[in-house]
């Protein structure tokens, strides 16, 4: 029988002491190099160690910081509806509140981006047109469980007091009910979920593996003028969440 790789031989070894209570769900791992002498192996044989149970949830990795004994993480379900959101208030927090937790996002708004390509075509507009640009991540108890990078047309929103998506009077309504505000329908979004595997700055923010499984949706809300008014590339991980589409039905 061919002898086991080092670093899965030393991956037992750590789910081994986590097991026996050594280390605590919450607890923060000795370093790196700490763990290779102890075990008279090499830094990067500890790395993919580490790696493997961070894909396992075993570990987590923090940006840093280091890594640490994961705790029991439950996945949070990701209802994807836009009758939802003309409800006011915010269906993440919502679905998050049914669930026991604390649901919350962070975001960052940059006005006057020029569009790039891809993103320009989804909205309809000039490659270089500026949009409002915000970046996302939601949280449920205060640990990140979804991404998401959305633009907007300043030509549409500039001048308003929904510019900012983020700020104002009418932040964190959402898309449907700010447009509103300006007297701009929406009737509808258009969702193209794929399934690829996280990046290196993805699953650094996530606190998962690079390379794990992870659901990414282009979605796009129109107007009843058939205007695209923003599009949002949206990334949600397979061992985080589970999404569920609600579809209305006709009569």
């Amino acid at each position: 029988m061919p002898e086991q790789p080092p670093y899965l031989r030393i991956a037992d070894v750590l789910r081994e002491r986590i097991a026996a209570h050594e280390w605590a769900p919450g607890d923060r791992l000795p370093s790196r190099a700490q763990i290779a002498q102890e075990h008279g192996v090499g830094d990067n044989v500890v790395r993919r160690a580490q790696e493997l149970l961070i894909s396992q949830g075993v570990l987590e990795g923090r940006a840093g910081s280091g890594t640490y004994v994961a705790e029991p993480r439950q996945r949070v379900r990701v209802v994807r509806s836009v009758a939802r959101e003309q409800g006011g208030g915010s269906p993440f927090r919502s679905d998050m509140r049914a669930m026991g937790r604390l649901g919350d996002w962070e975001s960052r708004m940059e006005a006057k981006v020029p569009a790039p390509a891809e993103i320009a075509a989804r909205l309809g507009i000039a490659e270089g047109d500026l949009c409002v640009r915000t970046t996302y991540e939601f949280l449920a108890d205060g640990r990140p469980v979804q991404l998401s990078t959305s633009w907007e047309p300043y030509d549409l929103t500039g001048g308003t007091i929904v510019v900012l998506p983020e700020g104002g009077p009418h932040a964190g309504e959402g898309v449907v009910n700010r447009m509103a505000v300006i007297g701009i329908t929406v009737t509808h979004a258009v969702e193209q979920p794929e399934p690829a595997h996280a990046s290196a700055e993805e699953a650094t923010l996530l606190g998962i593996q690079k390379g794990s499984f992870v659901t990414r949706i282009r979605r796009t809300y129109y107007s009843d003028e058939g205007r695209p008014v923003e599009t949002a590339d949206i990334v949600v991980p397979a061992a985080l969440c589970e999404i569920v589409y609600e579809v209305p039905v006709s009569r």
